[in-house]
């Protein structure tokens, strides 16, 4: 009988229902010791002395790629929460490549400390927004099988063999023993699902599938030859013909997709390296790194990995076979830039990742107003080397260059600070980018930055909204007058329609016109999800957006943010947490995911955590209004209301001196309990046109004020349902 919710095995809770299986079922649990979200499989039968012995050491493995095995009961296994789908294919290649390579590495890993899996199939394989996480390690088994072990693989699954036989060595379908070799002959028949969307092996019962695997070869497989030739070697009966071990499989696929990017080329501009005397250059590096990545990004049929995955590389010692393979790439464009007076010199090479070999290199020394013609030559020559077909053009695309060089190194130097999204370091983006347009009044995007830099200062709580917004709709209005297809300034308008006009019709016309212009806008993308979809009620559509931006920039830190931010619009705290800490991987003092993984704690009520969280965001970034209301909040939640009340004094005397929003004495008092206070202040909130208001249909951090009339009447007053 299924168990129900609330139902308690041991220190473990059941939340709910996940699937089942032949061996048992399977359920979203609570540890409610660490109050961390796991995975519950129930077994029908009670485990054996053995059993438990062999899977606390596979509960030692530890790999990213490996859902983790956290604790062995009486008759059930403790595994990680994955958030993910099954493999499913067909495939395309490039992706087949990067999953596949995920998988070889973790059997590589498994079977170095003894471990072999035995029931590898695509419905044991989750594909989440990072990779590959491989499942039911708890049921493999170590080497040095004893005779008993001949019929584990059909007691393992009691009434469900037909599903798994399918993917069945020969030696493991006749009951003779099996090893590391045995999960080579699976991977060969998942990665044949994974190419073609069949199995390898047909058949309407059991036996037939099994005489099928014994006996036949697989229906040939439409593939690249690269692809074809791992599956038949990997599908060979006899043990002795196939990969001897996952480190010759990972090997083979790695060569392979140093071949396939020939036919799909693919790279990553790593950040060029400053070399100057002066390290503040490092933003004119930079620079040049990303306007590369933009120009190569408007070539028709080439890969280009984003700024900010190509970048979180920066001063690793990383190798390059490594880098491209994490990133998916065939080829790695790294150089150097020495900047002295007027004079700049720019090394450049272009390397196969497969081999390590340059297929090209050059160094330009120059004056600095050439700067743009370098650009255009190296992006030229990837183009040449990649042998991408341009339709007809004979280099990489012209980018609109600004009359001045000054008003350019301005601009690049704004972005650099505007990335951050701290008050520090955006004010010094707007210097810069009022300087860009001082020197030069037609330099568009000078302008557009001015834009964006207004939308965030309301977007993070830092400016008063109404005044602020109207200035950086002034600012996108002139930069679209002296440039009209730029993506990012109707950005800029469509979130100006939403915040101050609640006008969702404008503003969603605003954001395709955008998307429309440069698909690879990523902050268009972004915001687009971030609050205009979740204000619609739109809430998995956006965590949908959120995983296509990771998935073509894995690597960032906003974009990691924005994945938890999303998963905790469902109330998924814990897994947003996780989302939190990967962003803090890449960028350990990144405010917005400390802020954001605070409240996530908070509302998991792990409140010495969160209160730890949030006063290392303060101590890193400073007092303001966010990071005030955030330790005043959990203060409140964890039921401190004294601390909570001289917390919110600071954010009263802030006040006094700067902007502070509406909606940051609303939470306050809100989890003080003084409901009538927090309504107040949410008036207020929304005649400010603080944007935070406009999520309020979607967000559990007022919920109890959700059955009051006023809350519903509060959202038609922004045009959003209820």
């Amino acid at each position: 009988m299924p168990l129900a919710a609330g139902t308690r095995l041991g220190p473990y809770e059941i939340v709910a229902p996940l699937g089942a299986g032949g061996m048992g079922d399977v359920y979203k649990a609570r540890d409610t010791r660490l109050d961390r979200t796991v995975a519950i499989k129930v077994a029908r039968e009670r485990f054996t002395e053995r059993f438990e012995r062999e899977a606390r050491a596979i509960a030692a493995l530890n790999h990213p790629n490996i859902c983790a095995l956290y604790d062995v009961g009486p008759d059930y296994l403790v595994m990680e929460f994955v958030d993910g789908a099954p493999l499913k294919g067909p495939l395309p290649p490039e992706k087949t490549l990067a999953l596949a390579v995920q998988i070889a590495e973790a059997l590589e890993e498994a079977h170095r400390k003894g471990v072999v899996h035995r029931d590898l199939k695509p419905g044991n394989i989750l594909v989440t927004a990072s990779g590959a996480k491989l499942l039911d390690f708890g049921l493999a088994k170590m080497e040095a099988p004893s005779a008993g072990d001949a019929v584990t693989v059909t007691a393992t699954q009691p009434g469900t063999l037909l599903g798994t036989a399918a993917y069945m060595a020969p030696e493991q379908a006749e009951g003779r023993p099996v090893d590391a070799r045995s999960d080579i002959f699976a991977f060969g028949l998942v990665l044949y699902e994974m190419l073609s969307g069949q199995r390898a092996f047909g058949g309407d019962t059991m036996l037939s599938t099994v005489a099928a695997i014994l006996h036949k070869e697989p229906r040939p497989l439409d593939a690249p030859p690269h692809f074809a030739r791992i599956v038949a070697r990997c599908l060979k009966k006899n043990p002795g013909e196939r990969f001897q071990t996952a480190a010759d499989v990972k090997a083979a696929l790695q060569q392979a997709g140093g071949e396939s990017a020939e036919t799909v080329p693919s790279i990553a501009v790593l950040p060029f390296a400053n070399l100057s005397a002066d390290k503040e250059n490092e933003y004119f590096s930079d620079g040049l790194s990303e306007e590369i990545i933009n120009a190569l990004t408007q070539v028709p049929g080439l890969k280009v990995t984003a700024r900010t995955s190509a970048f979180s590389f920066r001063g690793k010692d990383a190798k390059i076979a490594d880098i491209a393979r994490e990133l998916g790439v065939a080829h790695v464009l790294e150089g150097s830039v020495r900047k002295a007076g007027n004079r700049i010199r720019v090394t450049a090479q272009l390397i196969k990742a497969a081999d390590g070999f340059h297929l090209w290199s050059e160094r330009y020394d120059r004056e600095l107003n050439d700067v743009f013609a370098i650009q255009d030559e190296i992006s030229a020559a990837i183009v040449n080397q990649l042998k991408v077909n341009l339709t007809g053009r004979d280099s990489a695309p012209h980018a609109k260059r600004p009359a001045n060089l000054a008003a350019y190194e301005a601009v690049l130097e704004g972005r650099h600070n505007w990335y951050r999204w701290t008050p520090a370091s955006l004010a010094k983006a707007l210097g810069c980018f009022e300087r860009a347009t001082s020197i030069d009044p037609n330099y568009a995007p000078g302008h557009a930055g001015i834009a964006e830099y207004y939308v965030t200062l309301v977007a993070i709580g830092l400016a008063e909204p109404r005044e602020t917004l109207r200035k950086a709709a002034a600012a996108a209005r002139r930069a679209l007058a002296l440039e009209p297809n730029l993506a990012e300034a109707n950005g800029v308008l469509a979130a100006v329609s939403g915040f101050l006009d609640y006008d969702w019709a404008a503003c969603g016309r605003y954001y395709a016109l955008a998307l429309e212009q440069n698909p690879a806008a990523g902050s268009v993308r972004f915001r687009r999800a971030f609050w205009y979809l979740r204000a619609q009620g739109r809430a998995a559509e956006a965590l949908e957006e959120m995983d296509r931006l990771l998935a073509h920039d894995p690597l960032s830190p906003s974009y990691r943010f924005g994945k938890a931010e999303m998963l905790a619009t469902f109330h998924r705290y814990g897994e947003a947490a996780d989302w939190c800490r990967r962003a803090l991987d890449i960028e350990p003092g990144y405010f917005m995911a400390l802020w954001a993984l605070s409240l996530g704690l908070a509302m998991l009520q792990r409140y010495d955590e969160a209160l730890a969280t949030i006063r290392q965001a303060i101590q890193s970034h400073g007092k303001w209004s966010v990071s005030l209301t955030c330790l005043a909040t959990i203060h409140a939640m964890a039921g401190d209301s004294g601390e909570a009340r001289r917390v919110l004094d600071e954010v009263q005397a802030l006040a006094g001196r700067s902007y502070v929003p509406a909606n940051s004495r609303a939470l306050i008092y809100y989890y003080l309990g003084d409901d009538e206070a927090a309504w107040e202040w949410l008036e207020k909130s929304f005649q400010q046109r603080d944007p935070f208001v406009t999520l309020l249909g979607g967000s559990r951090l007022f919920e109890r004020l959700s059955s009051d009339p006023r809350f519903p009447a509060l959202l038609r007053k922004m045009n959003l349902e209820s």
